[in-house]
């Protein structure tokens, strides 16, 4: 039966109403998934900025998730945990979706009629995917991470940047133009690239693995064992990237002299390793994982539940 709906779909890939509720399924599923993890992510965010502004000497307060997150709690209350919420939401409302559907579709495009893609063609096409799905939600992006740093502002006891987010579009279209919606996006993509060449070929390759060497049925055992493993490669893969696109996205042209910290890229890579040691490229490892793994647990769990109850195959 799955192999006739397998089939059927495929047949009729071109099929609007087949896509649309694939893309809406996927962004509901991607909306239960962000809210669940949300303070992790903020979190993780916090550790990523943490000491870019000092000197290799002056490092000398470490600090960590229980203590970011008991800071944000006192101040703000559980609450506080949950700022930047709604432009991560809007962000997944593109992002998820245009990978997602992008990637399934582009794999059955490839897939031959007697076996499955290599892992390495996978890889190829998820990283394709996350690239296009990144440069659509490059601003939504921009806006979280900006919202999510102001609270290291007010922990300063200056003023944050922006109120919401309407406010931080138009102050960033205002202030750096059209265009500053798009500051970071090449580290952005770089990032979406090897995460999503990790998570999603990850994901699909262990999942059919562990199908076929009879571990699991396609069920739920098979979505959380999967997800586990696609989260820690695509950890691995995408956390330095992730600190570096982070940086870029949070500086801002209006500073003292009017320059920017970071030329590029590679230029904050660099900074950063001599500043802070190779290290600190992988800043916020643990929560980038803590944050994935559920993230991916509650997706495919729910999108695969989703799946099968609007009579779509399995992902």
């Amino acid at each position: 039966m799955a192999q006739k709906t397998k089939e059927k779909e495929k047949k009729n890939g071109g099929d609007k109403n087949t896509s649309l509720n694939k893309i809406l399924l996927t962004s509901l599923s991607a909306m239960v998934a962000e809210t669940s993890t949300f303070p992790i992510d903020l979190i993780k965010t916090q550790l990523q900025l943490n000491g870019e502004s000092q000197s290799r000497s002056s490092l000398t307060r470490p600090t960590n998730a229980f203590k970011i997150a008991s800071e944000i709690v006192s101040k703000d209350g559980i609450l506080g945990l949950y700022q930047g919420l709604s432009p991560a939401i809007i962000r997944h409302l593109f992002y998820t979706p245009i990978r997602i559907v992008g990637y399934e579709y582009l794999r059955n495009q490839f897939v031959p009629a007697d076996h499955s893609l290599s892992l390495s063609k996978k890889a190829i096409v998820g990283g394709i995917s996350g690239v296009v799905a990144q440069m659509v939600a490059s601003p939504a992006d921009l806006i979280k991470v900006r919202m999510q740093a102001d609270i290291r502002m007010v922990k300063q006891g200056l003023e944050p940047r922006y109120s919401g987010p309407l406010h931080a579009l138009n102050t960033i279209i205002r202030t750096e133009g059209f265009g500053g919606l798009w500051r970071g996006v090449f580290p952005n993509v770089q990032r979406a690239f090897l995460v999503n060449m990790g998570e999603l070929a990850c994901y699909d390759h262990a999942k059919r693995l562990i199908i076929e060497k009879q571990i699991a049925d396609d069920n739920i055992y098979a979505h959380t064992l999967s997800s586990i493993m696609s989260g820690l490669s695509a950890t691995a893969l995408s956390c330095p990237a992730d600190v570096v696109k982070t940086r870029i996205m949070n500086q801002q042209t209006a500073s003292g002299d009017g320059k920017l910290k970071y030329r590029n890229s590679f230029d904050c890579l660099v900074k950063t390793v001599k500043v802070e040691v190779l290290g600190a490229l992988w800043k916020g490892f643990f929560p980038t994982w803590a944050r994935l793994g559920p993230w991916q647990f509650v997706f495919w769990i729910s999108y695969e539940k989703f799946r099968r109850i609007s009579g779509l195959s399995s992902f």
